[in-house]
């Protein structure tokens, strides 16, 4: 093979060898990977409008739209826009490891930020001080009756016992009115909510990072809540990914077994 190279104007496209010498993604992958980078900013590359630009039909262009989703190339997001309608964006990484690479030391320095500033917590351990000012409160309810049973000391202990009990009953409901637990951890529902809705996007898109870690409804349902605790805890959606993926096995068969092991132990 000969080359043949000519000087180009401005108007051309870098494209790596990494993706023009892919050893598993087909031709017209590859082709619509170099197009969709030379597209300007903003420029539409759905299926529809790739499908009226080239010959290949519609069934051809979204199997390979999916061929570079699966190795990187490409991600498609759903967002909502400002009227309220949600619309796909597509996303090209014209070096997808380079990418990975990046967003895993951002995560890395995340991390080591927040470790450094974190060690507060051990404070928390002092709340539970004002617990033992709860039992004493109906302790002296119930005492005043006694004096009374100074006539009959064996009969009338046991008929008063019913009558200030039902006070101290009405004191701790009305002492604990007041108090009622349920009614604060009611208003942190929104954001456990939005976490969880974070937490199950996030784990829906490791795929993206590696095509191994493909999980499926029911794996992403059981390990949204330990990955909505990290996020409760501060943890950026960045440090949760790399916690995941760094350091991934050769053979990975079962991710979300290990995903649940390394979010369990590393909380």
């Amino acid at each position: 093979m000969h080359k043949v190279t000519e000087y180009q104007d401005p108007g051309y496209t870098i494209v790596g060898n990494h993706l023009a010498q892919h050893r598993s993604l087909s031709g017209l992958a590859i082709g619509l990977a170099a197009h969709i980078q030379s597209l300007p900013e903003g420029a539409p590359a759905d299926i529809r409008t790739l499908a009226r630009r080239f010959p290949e039909g519609r069934d051809r262009i979204a199997a390979a739209l999916r061929e570079l989703e699966a190795y990187g190339y490409l991600e498609r997001v759903r967002q909502r826009t400002e009227d309220g309608r949600m619309v796909t964006v597509t996303l090209s990484y014209n070096n997808p490891e380079a990418t990975r690479a990046r967003r895993a030391r951002e995560a890395a320095e995340q991390a080591k930020r927040r470790t450094a500033v974190e060690p507060p917590p051990p404070a928390r351990t002092q709340a539970p001080a004002p617990v033992p000012t709860q039992p004493p409160a109906p302790a002296p309810v119930g005492q005043p009756p006694r004096p009374a049973p100074s006539p009959q000391p064996s009969r009338t202990p046991r008929q008063p016992l019913p009558a200030p009990r039902q006070p101290s009953s009405a004191s701790r409901r009305s002492s604990s009115a007041p108090r009622q637990p349920s009614s604060a951890p009611r208003l942190p529902e929104p954001t456990t909510h939005a976490h969880h809705t974070r937490a199950a996007a996030l784990l829906a898109n490791l795929r993206h990072d590696d095509p191994r870690l493909l999980l499926s409804v029911r794996e992403i349902r059981r390990l949204a809540p330990p990955v909505a605790a990290w996020l409760e805890r501060g943890a950026s959606p960045e440090a949760v990914r790399s916690a995941l993926t760094t350091g991934l096995p050769t053979a990975l068969r079962h991710p979300a077994s290990l995903f649940a092991h390394r979010l369990a132990e590393h909380l």
